[in-house]
């Protein structure tokens, strides 16, 4: 069953399709249209460019990317190496071609005793659920599910749950990286995925709890925001964190306005709405509108809102994987554009190609100058966009 709404606020008019999240695998599915926009510059229509795309990219992490070990990046871990396999597995290669058997075989040697699936210990949560989605996309056969399992048991119990925090606290629900620091809404949602992409259902507990986490992030004055936070904005995005102790907004205009509101950007709004979906919240949510209001508002295929180049690729990743899990087809902007995201991001992830097959981010902030894993984030966004 697929619903049908359309929102009218401030003179933005929007279609947006959510599908009720009946699963077989929820990343494999795509809703999107077929479309035959062409690039600007380009005579190629859209789908065939995108192949082109993606076939140049794989290209490079066949032939450069990867390591004798069948590693990506391993000095930093395992998780470019999950990312670059997933990437390729969701581009259509399957579990036998060299590069993803090889990949897989190398991943297998991170799982630890405890479930995690991690390198050195100081990213556990967000290695493992990265590792978890790569495996449960390769898991046809079952071969991976006793991984999965384990890994899940793992994540959940880094999880701040009800022995940690009570249910009234702003950090109960949320994930961090694995230690006992601070949650962040890019951990939770990661955690959210790999729940979803191992066969939980949204009514899992610990994905409900994380669902706490995720709201207490939005920019929105409702019930489902109890924090100082939630009026100093109010614009339906998302931050990243959560503070607890007394914040000096002349300490970074980045992250604060100036009345100690928490901003909101790009890549978490889009990981917010995607978490929320995942969770099960639909169309007629005041959550998922205020998001979806946010995103009309934000429209951009060439920066990262609200952080410019910073994380550009991991943006266009969320971007990409919001877009598709919430069903959106075509968005109408304030001044009357429809933009098919699908056929714009195409055509941007062309124009910023190296010629090797690679992409790479000249701010090297999140590491991604690393060009394994800006074209690893670059090719799953086009997995999106068939």
């Amino acid at each position: 069953m697929v619903q049908r709404w359309n929102i009218r606020q401030r003179r933005r008019i929007f279609v947006l399709v959510i599908p009720t999240l009946v699963l077989g695998n929820l990343f494999a599915s795509s809703v999107g249209s077929v479309f035959a926009q062409q690039a600007p510059g380009s005579t190629v229509p859209a789908d065939q460019l995108r192949q082109q795309v993606v076939d140049k990219g794989l290209a490079f992490l066949a032939r450069e990317g990867q390591s004798g070990a069948g590693t990506f990046s391993d000095k930093v871990g395992p998780g470019v190496t999950a990312l670059a396999l997933t990437a390729a597995i969701r581009n259509g290669r399957g579990i036998d071609d060299p590069m993803v058997a090889k990949g897989l075989k190398a991943l297998e040697g991170f799982v630890k005793p405890d479930g995690g699936i991690y390198g050195n210990g100081r990213l556990k949560n967000y290695e493992t659920c990265v590792a978890m989605v790569c495996f449960a996309e390769a898991n046809n056969s079952g071969k991976y599910s006793a991984i999965l399992k384990n890994a899940k048991a793992f994540v959940t119990g880094v999880q701040y749950g009800e022995g940690d925090r009570d249910p009234s606290d702003p950090w109960y629900g949320g994930v961090g990286y694995g230690g006992p620091g601070r949650p962040d809404l890019s951990n939770t949602g990661y955690m959210i995925e790999a729940l979803r992409a191992s066969e939980s259902e949204a009514s899992d507990p610990a994905i409900q709890r994380a669902l706490a986490f995720v709201s207490r992030c939005q920019n929105l004055d409702a019930e489902y925001n109890d924090t100082a936070f939630a009026g100093k904005v109010d614009d339906g995005g998302f931050y990243y964190e959560i503070p607890t102790t007394k914040i000096d907004p002349s300490t970074s205009d980045e992250r604060y306005t100036a009345d100690g509101g928490l901003r909101s950007y790009g890549s978490m709004t889009y990981t917010g709405l995607k978490s929320m979906i995942f969770a099960g919240l639909t169309s007629d949510d005041p959550r998922v509108k205020a998001a979806v209001q946010w995103i009309t508002d934000h429209y951009d295929v060439k920066n990262n809102p609200g952080m410019g180049a910073a994380g550009l690729y991991y943006y266009y990743h969320t971007f990409a994987s919001g877009l598709n899990a919430a069903g959106v087809k075509i968005l109408q902007t304030a001044d009357g554009a429809e933009h098919d995201w699908k056929a714009d991001l195409v055509a941007e992830l062309a124009r910023r190609q190296n010629d090797d097959g690679s992409w790479s981010n000249n701010n090297s902030r999140w590491f991604e100058s690393d060009k394994n894993l800006a074209t690893s984030f670059a090719l799953m966004s086009l997995s999106y966009c068939k």
